[in-house]
């Protein structure tokens, strides 16, 4: 066996496994009501421990992840296609509405007998009333009734509180998850565990640390939670993967208690200006889903880009796309650029040229769900999933020398090393080649010397 020696879990390897292509038999979005198709296929795999620089490679290709479950959907096969988003921190343009969410909030924190001390005792000269009155910097506005930013000796309404933490599980916290999801997702009391919190929102597979810039500047990257306190108790997380050069938004949840005051415009503003100030560029929302009400507002963060699912290029998400998401579910500009029109125009679902949707097997993908019932797999190959390696391609790709971690095994090993990996083919839907794969195809070929296939 060819060995690589004992390597530690923390340095050098992405560790993940295959879970496979498989459609779900329910939408939390459309709740089964779209009349586009009934299907909704993506790839899953599970992420053991996987570096901040990976995952980001990976939500350049479509991935976003639940916990540990990382997957990449097919845009072409969805009742409600996802499509990765993200805004540019130093050309936002915050807007009207978004400004006066800030101000009232800060109002409220605040209080009016506050405010009016302030302005006796501390009065603004002329220029700098003016300035405030022309210039909204949102760095320094959704800091202002912060209690460490304070300098006086006035006391607020209400005292707010905004750390960075751990994703390590809380009962304070936990608190928080109960109600919002009671509240805002009604759910039933038995899919409030304490254990599906932490499966979904705590423990991430990412793996904490610091990147240093060219001169010098620091950052943290891995998964945090952003928490919010008025008065001492916590009242909202928002769930943040900080990645080398963006923030990624996981989760926002927050109490009742608040909802009045837009908490979620709010928690956008205040994570777009903690990306503006700690250098990251990008501030990812998650997924946009252009059928979504609730999905709408993540278009009000301009500039945006939009992902192409088709080229993996970056376009804009401006007034001409979301106008073409208006007519058809599936949209890469990259093919919309193309002088030959698809065969069929009316057909929002298959873009010029793809193959037809495989018909799902009967078989199902165990660790995709709770419920193996859950789901209906086929292969990746078979589907017309955009922006993947073809399976032609793979007769140039060497999968031989993918790291693998054996359960009790001290050492890493290679995939060319298990027995019957020379004999099988990858042709054959159901060999441990043809899984691995698929896995390549779906996160790209470069991550070939990055991963670890973790059979542990």
């Amino acid at each position: 066996m060819t060995a690589l020696g004992q390597v530690p879990i923390d340095d050098q390897h992405e560790f993940v496994m295959f879970n496979g292509y498989a459609s779900s038999s329910s939408c939390g979005y459309c709740k089964g009501r779209s009349t586009r198709t009934s299907e909704r296929f993506n790839y899953y795999s599970h992420a053991t421990s996987i570096s901040p620089e990976f995952y980001q490679k990976l939500i350049n290709r479509c991935w976003r992840r639940s916990g540990t479950l990382i997957y990449r959907p097919n845009q072409r096969s969805m009742c409600c296609p996802h499509y990765t988003i993200r805004t540019d921190t130093k050309t936002f343009a915050i807007k009207k509405d978004q400004r006066q969410v800030i101000n009232k909030f800060n109002k409220f924190i605040l209080g009016e007998q506050f405010i009016t001390e302030e302005a006796r005792l501390n009065p603004r000269s002329k220029a700098e009333a003016k300035k405030r009155d022309n210039e909204f910097v949102l760095t320094e506005r959704i800091h202002e009734a912060e209690r460490d930013r304070l300098k006086t000796a006035s006391t607020p309404a209400h005292t707010l509180v905004v750390t960075l933490e751990k994703d390590h599980f809380t009962e304070e916290k936990f608190e928080v998850y109960n109600n919002y999801q009671m509240v805002v997702h009604k759910d039933e009391p038995d899919s409030r565990t304490k254990d599906g919190f932490k499966q979904f929102l705590c423990n991430s597979p990412i793996r904490r640390g610091t990147v240093v810039d060219d001169d010098g500047r620091k950052r943290k990257v891995g998964s945090f939670h952003q928490c919010y306190r008025i008065d001492g108790k916590l009242v909202a997380i928002g769930v943040l993967d900080l990645l080398p050069d963006c923030v990624s938004s996981v989760y926002f949840l927050y109490h009742e208690s608040i909802h009045k005051h837009a908490p979620g415009k709010l928690a956008a503003l205040r994570e777009l200006a903690f990306a503006e100030e700690e250098g990251y560029r990008w501030w990812y929302p998650g997924y946009y889903i252009h059928d979504c009400p609730k999905m709408k507002y993540k278009a009000d963060y301009q500039p945006l880009g939009m992902l192409d699912p088709v080229s993996l290029k970056w376009n804009a998400l401006d007034s001409t796309t979301l106008k073409l998401l208006d007519k058809k579910s599936f949209v890469s500009l990259s093919l919309e650029s193309q002088s030959t029109p698809p065969a069929d125009e009316d057909d929002d679902l298959i873009a010029p040229s793809a193959p037809p949707i495989a018909k799902p097997s009967e078989t199902t993908t165990g660790g995709a769900s709770d419920s193996d019932s859950d789901f209906a797999s086929q292969s990746l190959f078979e589907s017309n999933m955009p922006g993947i390696t073809s399976l032609e391609e793979f007769a140039d790709i060497d999968l031989d020398h993918i790291a693998v971690r054996l359960r009790r095994a001290p050492r890493l090993f290679q995939l060319c090393d298990l027995v019957d990996w020379e004999s099988s083919d990858v042709s054959d839907g159901t060999s441990l080649k043809s899984l691995v794969a698929e896995m390549v195809a779906a996160m790209g070929p470069d991550c070939i010397d990055d991963i670890c296939l973790d059979l542990a």
